[in-house]
């Protein structure tokens, strides 16, 4: 039989205040394996670093703690956020449809995924770990250039 992996996109895992939360609520080390099991469904999962953001305040609820708002800062869509008026934002967004990271839009057809834009600038694959709106010329351009180079890899 095989097995299938899935991970969580970085804009969807669980944050430092959640996991944090958990940790210091939870009565003991395997009560806290246990409720990772429960919410993520799978009993090979044991830490807090395999929750999603969801799956967190589930466990937050049960240990009757309040849940941790997602904070604007944090969101991928936040990270992805462009300004129209700049050149290489524009270029960047070309790239997206390039790429073939494109979202439906109900009034436009297909639009850039700026979400997925941000998740992947929160990744470690990303050459910059900053929000799009936040990077210096030199550091966009440097995103540029891993984006062309996603591209070339589609095309070989």
């Amino acid at each position: 039989m095989k097995t299938v992996t899935l991970t969580i996109p970085a804009h969807d895992r669980a944050n430092k205040k959640q996991k944090q939360l958990i940790h210091v609520n939870a009565p003991n080390r395997d009560i806290k394996e246990e409720f990772v099991q429960w919410a993520t469904g799978d009993n090979d999962k044991i830490s807090c670093n395999d929750l999603s953001y969801a799956q967190a305040n589930m466990i937050l609820r049960k240990l009757g703690v309040k849940t941790v708002p997602m904070h604007v800062a944090d969101m991928a869509s936040s990270w992805g956020k462009f300004d129209n008026s700049n050149g290489k934002h524009r270029n960047i967004l070309s790239l997206l449809r390039q790429v073939r990271w494109v979202t439906p839009h109900p009034k436009f057809g297909e639009v850039a995924d700026v979400a997925r834009l941000g998740a992947w600038l929160q990744s470690d694959k990303s050459p910059v770990k900053k929000p799009l709106m936040k990077m210096e010329s030199e550091e966009v351009s440097k995103v540029i250039v891993a984006l062309e180079g996603i591209l070339k890899g589609l095309y070989k």
